[in-house]
């Protein structure tokens, strides 16, 4: 008798362990949300993101998306720069219902390259933003869309 109650507390406590975890778990694993995500202007995600809208054209960032997206759904972004010390890149999506499309952190020492997909609803200007050493350093493309991915 005394063997089935220890095997049941012991099953409740692993239970009450899994619970737990599966509940802490995706707290961990999530990114902080910024509020730059959920304004309208590019102007104040950018200030809500950086605390600035000053930006630096710069020929050192290599921005690879399409001229023309016949999916406005799935496009597909790169980003590379050796600027120094980058702390972000961004994507910024002017037209979209909220501009800020993507926003990576760049841990010190890697390589400042990334990759996503984003949704265009319209033919639009993208602008990749890099922030390093305190400074905002962009560049620029216009996509042509002919498929609609915000549902249009």
């Amino acid at each position: 008798m005394q063997d089935k109650r220890r095997l049941l507390l012991k099953s409740v406590l692993g239970f009450t362990a899994m619970v737990a975890a599966v509940t802490v778990m995706p707290k961990l694993a999530m990114a902080k949300w910024s509020k730059a995500f959920d304004v309208e202007s590019m102007d104040e995600a950018l200030n809500d993101l950086y605390g600035s809208n000053e930006l630096i054209t710069d020929d050192r960032i290599t921005f690879k998306i399409p001229e023309i997206a016949e999916n406005g759904a799935v496009v597909p972004v790169s980003v590379k720069t050796d600027i120094p010390n980058v702390r972000t890149i961004s994507i910024f999506a002017d037209k979209n219902p909220q501009p800020l499309a993507a926003s990576f952190k760049i841990p010190e020492g890697t390589e400042a390259n990334i990759s996503v997909r984003i949704r265009l609803g319209e033919t639009m200007i993208v602008k990749a933003v890099v922030e390093a050493d305190g400074k905002l350093y962009t560049t620029e493309k216009e996509v042509k869309v002919t498929i609609g991915g915000c549902g249009g």
